[in-house]
């Protein structure tokens, strides 16, 4: 062997090690990802709507992938703590962030100085599902649709009120109250349970809620709900109709999804992909889904940042629409 081939040998050798140490995850995407514990972070606190369903997903990914995830919840600022943390994680498939695509977008207009661009910081890695927020009022409310209600916010002549605990929600109820010519003032609640006493006394006229509570509060009595803000009706909550329905032309379907560091690798994306394509082809998990007012959705990674994109885009519309100040 001359000289000259084992100073190639060295170079090369030394190249390749170069390469990996500037290629964060090229390592662990070839010798078989997920080769140790992933994290899933949460955006919300333990216990929560959303900590519900990303804990849902970390157990079905684990039996997967055959490999420990745990949840991590970095609540606060709007999700905007959660989505920095994973932007600025190694990107190697190790720090997975499940979370509302709609809110991740609708931040980059809710503040005035996002710490993070989420077109650029993070990749869509897959979808999970489709869920609209939704109007509602007390269980024995006379109000029995929407077009009842907008004759009841005439009656009164702006001294109504409706509850929101969410961004989504506010847009949702503002976007309505402009279409149909009537107006009330918002009265905002940190959480559902909070605004719970105020609908079901009457003192809101009516609220916009996130899926997930409306529907458990439809179950357990003490709320009716009027309509969804996506234009059809979903496949999992058939008997509520859309507001479209009432020649009111309301399109807001929110979505969750999944993101990883934006220089993830390609081969790590698409393996988390066909993971979480597993497990939503799963009856069980399209049964949870429904459960908490959302249709499966998926898609690829590409497909995932372009909504993204577009989300981002439409929401710069509706917090002006619905004059929300920026933080």
């Amino acid at each position: 062997m001359t000289a000259q081939f084992l100073k190639l040998t060295r170079r090369t050798f030394i190249a390749a090690a170069a390469t990996a140490a500037v290629l964060p995850g090229v390592a662990s995407a070839q010798s078989g990802y997920p080769g140790d514990t992933v994290t899933f972070v949460c955006a919300f606190p333990a216990g929560s709507g959303a900590d519900v369903l990303v804990r849902y997903f970390s157990e079905k990914i684990a039996a997967v992938a055959k490999q420990t995830v745990i949840v991590e919840n970095k609540p606060g600022a709007n999700g905007n703590i959660a989505a920095e943390y994973v932007s600025r994680a190694k990107p190697d498939g190790y720090t997975v962030y499940v979370h509302s695509g709609t809110s991740t977008a609708a931040n980059m207009s809710l503040f005035k100085k996002p710490p993070i661009d989420v077109t650029k910081a993070l990749r869509g890695v897959q979808f999970i599902n489709k869920q609209p927020f939704m109007i509602a009022v007390a269980a024995d409310s006379p109000i029995k649709d929407i077009s009842e209600l907008t004759q009841h916010l005439k009656a009164k002549g702006g001294e109504a009120t409706y509850g929101s605990t969410a961004t989504s929600g506010k847009v949702l109820a503002e976007v309505y109250l402009q279409l149909a010519g009537v107006s009330a003032t918002e009265v905002a609640y940190k959480t559902g349970p909070d605004s719970l006493n105020d609908i079901v006394s009457g003192q809101l006229d009516f609220a916009a809620l996130d899926p997930v509570f409306a529907l458990s509060q439809q179950r357990e009595g003490r709320l009716r709900l009027l309509a969804v803000g996506s234009p059809q009706r979903m496949k999992s909550t058939p008997d509520i109709p859309a507001l479209r329905e009432y020649g009111l032309n309301v399109d807001q379907l929110g979505w969750w999804g999944v993101f990883v560091p934006a220089k993830t690798p390609d081969d790590i994306v698409m393996k988390l992909n066909a993971m979480f394509q597993e497990v939503l082809d799963n009856p069980e998990t399209e049964a949870f889904l429904n459960k908490f007012g959302g249709d499966v959705y998926t898609g690829t990674p590409k497909e995932v940042d372009e909504l993204l994109l577009k989300t981002v885009e439409e929401w710069r519309g509706y917090v002006a629409l619905a004059k929300i100040p920026q933080n």
